[in-house]
């Protein structure tokens, strides 16, 4: 249940108290930091920079993770998706930022960032165009091998505590840490149940400190506020040898950044409101938009590229919060830690264990989230079949064990990673459905009612060459004319000057066929709309759904996607028999 000061406010417009926003803030912040702080000092020593350059790609990393996820909560215009989805340093591109630096320095990583960042924008505004590909089956199947890539090095963190310490004090600590945060979950209610995270790793924090792995020094030698020398990097724009043989590979890595920005955004929209909506797909291209800024952002200061950070979800799954609020406050902490070195220290001093379990939690509930998402667009023995193969094929990739030697020579000797290997396996196999499909019948009209006479024709001759019946022939007809008139009754409160035009494509499948309507935006999600009626009384319904009605009981499903420029209507009609009703609503 969504927690509000005002029962009718829920989701991302949810007002919560002040005190309580800073809490979840700082308990997100707590998983994020340690990734945002030791990715880059990773990756600036591995790539042979002096120590001042190590600390202001730190700082830089902070400052621009903080300012991308405020953007994300703000949704300013098409920037942002209006959500809490945190960001932080991209774990994926550790390896080529390594490359970069080594081959031009932090000059030639910045250019190389700031690409990605200009791909990262085109490709976000136009998303759309990918929206066969990119479908909720190819998400959900990411967002389910994320914990796959992750939960190695999250292990790895359970014994990852200093020489002579006693050896039970790592066992003691992750089982505290589990058995106050699951217990709390479980069998709390109200407020309590909303501090389970930081309850569970203030309790797993005493028992380390009991054992001494808590390190105290850390803090200690900290200064309460610091600043790093600045470093900023100059553009290299000679285009050399390096840039263009590293440009291949940071492209890949914007794609891979891309897809989790879009998986995080759909699960984020999942879990943020109490009753399920569509997914608005405006909301996702604000969310590529955000993270193509931050990286532009990160390039400019000579840091290294960003990408979404899942943790927001899971926190807003358990806690049952998904204020935007959150993600303000939160892109706020952490440009304020960035300029506090001994709060910094209280979050990094946090042993590894404590820190392992707590993550092992979320990283539990993001691979629910990603069943949840596959689930809902629906399970036929297609989508069963991509989501089966390509996430047993991440787990064997991440596992080393699928021709590790085949691999590893296309790799460059780099590890593979299971989310790109599964998540490339899950795309190739829907693209490989796309272009098995059977051929598609298709007419562009003017978007305007005088087009209805056009696209009656277009579904008559439709219906003769796949050899229907004349009832199907009628229902098609009926389809056609109401989205027509929905669509355009949903956009006369959003005139635009400039004229616009309508593509419907008709296509048979499974022994029905699908259309979709291809026209400019409306402001209010179709899908949604249809979804509703049944719990609106006669007395509510406007004349305008009378056509939605009308729709609902001609189509098996409609599907609406939203984006800046483009608005999608997909409808499933079946030739004859009873009505699956029970399927509009899916996104």
């Amino acid at each position: 249940m969504i927690f509000s000061t005002n029962p009718r406010e829920t989701g991302p417009d949810a007002r919560i108290p002040a005190p309580l926003t800073v809490g979840l803030a700082l308990q997100i912040a707590a998983l994020v930091l340690p990734g945002a702080v030791l990715i880059p000092t990773i990756v600036f020593r591995g790539g042979g920079q002096p120590e001042e350059v190590l600390l202001w790609a730190v700082f830089a990393s902070l400052v621009a993770s903080g300012a991308t996820t405020a953007i994300q909560a703000l949704g300013a215009g098409r920037f942002g998706a209006g959500y809490l989805i945190a960001t932080g340093t991209s774990g994926a591109s550790i390896a080529v930022s390594i490359a970069a630096l080594e081959a031009g320095g932090p000059a030639l990583l910045a250019s190389l960032v700031l690409a990605l960042a200009l791909f990262q924008f085109a490709f976000s505004a136009r998303l759309a165009l990918f929206r066969r590909i990119l479908t909720p089956t190819v998400t959900g199947t990411i967002i389910m091998l994320t914990p796959v890539t992750v939960m190695p090095v999250i292990f790895e963190q359970l014994n990852n505590v200093p020489a002579g310490t006693p050896a039970a004090g790592a066992p003691l600590s992750a089982i505290t840490t589990l058995a106050v945060v699951v217990g709390i979950m479980l069998k709390a209610r109200g407020v309590l149940r909303l501090w389970a995270p930081i309850v569970g790793i203030v309790a797993g924090s005493l028992v380390s400190f009991a054992f001494g792995l808590y390190d105290i020094g850390r803090i200690a030698n900290a200064p309460w506020i610091g600043f790093p020398s600045a470093e900023w990097p100059d553009l290299d724009l000679e285009f050399g040898a390096a840039f263009w043989a590293l440009l291949p590979a940071f492209l890949f890595i914007a794609v891979v950044c891309t897809i989790q920005t879009i998986s995080g955004s759909v699960a984020i929209q999942r879990v943020s409101w109490r009753t399920p909506r569509a997914i608005d797909f405006r909301a996702v291209q604000g969310a590529v938009a955000a993270d193509s800024a931050g990286n532009l952002l990160a390039a400019l200061t000579g840091s290294m590229p960003l990408g979404n950070r899942p943790t927001g979800t899971s926190l807003a799954e358990i806690t049952g919060i998904a204020s935007r609020s959150i993600g303000i406050a939160l892109g706020a902490v952490f440009v304020l830690l960035a300029c506090l070195p001994k709060a910094l220290a209280v979050v990094l001093a946090i042993p590894g264990p404590v820190t392992a379990t707590f993550i092992t939690i979320t990283m539990a509930a993001i691979f629910i989230i990603g069943v949840k998402v596959v689930v809902h667009d629906g399970i036929d023995y297609r989508n069963g079949a991509i989501v089966g193969v390509a996430f047993w094929t991440g787990i064997g990739f991440e596992n080393g064990v699928i021709f590790p030697e085949f691999v590893a020579g296309l790799t460059g000797g780099l590890p593979p990673n299971g989310m790109i290997a599964g998540g490339v396996v899950a795309i190739a196999a829907t693209l490989f459905m796309e272009l098995t499909k059977p051929r598609r019948s298709r007419i562009e009209v003017a978007f305007e009612p005088s087009a209805l006479h056009d696209i009656r024709a277009f579904m008559a001759g439709f219906v003769s060459r796949s050899g229907w019946d004349e009832a199907m022939a009628a229902r098609l007809d009926a389809v056609g004319e109401e989205t027509l008139l929905t669509l355009l009754a949903a956009d006369e409160d959003a005139p635009e000057a400039e004229p616009r035009r309508l593509l419907v494509v008709a296509r048979r499948e499974d022994g029905g066929a699908t259309l979709e309507f291809i026209a400019s935006r409306g402001e209010d999600n179709l899908q949604d709309r249809i979804a509703l009626l049944g719990d609106t009384g006669a007395s509510e319904v406007l004349e305008r759904e009378v056509s939605l009605r009308l729709l609902r009981h001609l189509a098996s499903s409609v599907r609406h996607q939203q984006y800046h420029d483009t608005d999608i209507v997909t409808v499933r009609v079946e030739p004859g028999g009873p009505l699956a009703q029970d399927s509009v609503g899916r996104s």
